[in-house]
């Protein structure tokens, strides 16, 4: 049975590799030399504590602006071939927002991914969707995001994959844990995501990733609303355009780390 609670234990992880899309790959978590951070890098660091110094072997596969379909061609076999301990496998996302999308047929596809990765690497974890509820225009896709996220913890349950679920993590309500395009993660919320993923795979974490915010003041209600228009035409409508044209943010083409390396 899936199992997203502090019981799993993967045992030792003595190698992880990531795939997935612009959340996986950090997009939001500014690093140096123009590279992103992001929660799977910060993962890694938390699983390198627990082993021999400089044994540890990681690579992030996660590419920006994929699909579902093109993380299953490209990242997958990829992953397989590096055969790690851990694989993290966060992908449909960016299919769910596109009209016409079928969140069943999507699950479907990304069952089948789930089901080769099981076969040929250690531990699976899976992820959830986020709740839409406070992001505009996104809120109305907040069913489908919801029958996505049923259908993966489904999936988990059928193959054994701990769910790295994001919709319960209460944390990443708050604005602070967004970026200013609102689409992907602050580092603040990569943090947090990270943590939940080292509590889901049973390690001690440093800190709590649901513990309260500070105090923020409250803001006018017309400022809000003007900053919402502001932000869809700045960001939502550019995003949402390059997603119905399946393209990705158009800076980023490769893999980050296309090899298992020492952290």
């Amino acid at each position: 049975m899936a199992d997203d609670s502090t019981s799993f234990s993967a045992g030792t992880i003595g190698s992880y590799a990531a795939i997935g899309d612009s959340f996986t790959e950090g997009v939001g978590d500014p690093g140096p030399g123009g590279a992103f951070i992001g929660w799977a890098d910060r993962l890694a660091v938390l699983l390198d504590d627990r082993v021999p110094e400089h044994t540890f072997r990681y690579a992030n596969l996660a590419v920006r602006g994929k699909l579902l379909d093109q993380i299953v061609a490209d990242q997958v076999p990829r992953a397989k071939q590096l055969a790690p301990d851990l694989v993290s496998f966060c992908a449909g996302g960016n299919d769910i927002i596109r009209p016409g999308s079928d969140p069943d047929d999507v699950a479907e596809r990304f069952e089948k991914a789930v089901a080769d990765l099981t076969s040929a690497v250690g531990t699976v974890m899976v992820t959830t969707g986020f709740d839409t509820r406070g992001i505009p225009v996104l809120r109305h896709l907040r069913g489908k995001v919801a029958t996505y996220s049923a259908h993966v913890r489904a999936i988990a349950d059928r193959y054994g994959c701990p769910v790295l679920d994001l919709w319960s993590l209460r944390s990443v309500q708050d604005r602070r844990a967004w970026d200013s395009d609102r689409l992907h993660l602050s580092p603040e919320g990569h943090t947090r995501v990270a943590l939940r993923a080292g509590q889901v795979l049973g390690l001690e974490i440093p800190a709590d990733p649901d513990q309260p915010w500070p105090p923020m003041a409250p803001r006018r209600r017309l400022d809000a609303r003007r900053d919402n228009i502001d932000w869809a035409r700045e960001h939502l409508v550019p995003w949402i355009g390059r997603r119905l044209r399946g393209e990705s943010s158009g800076d980023h083409v490769e893999a980050k780390r296309p090899d298992l390396l020492p952290l």
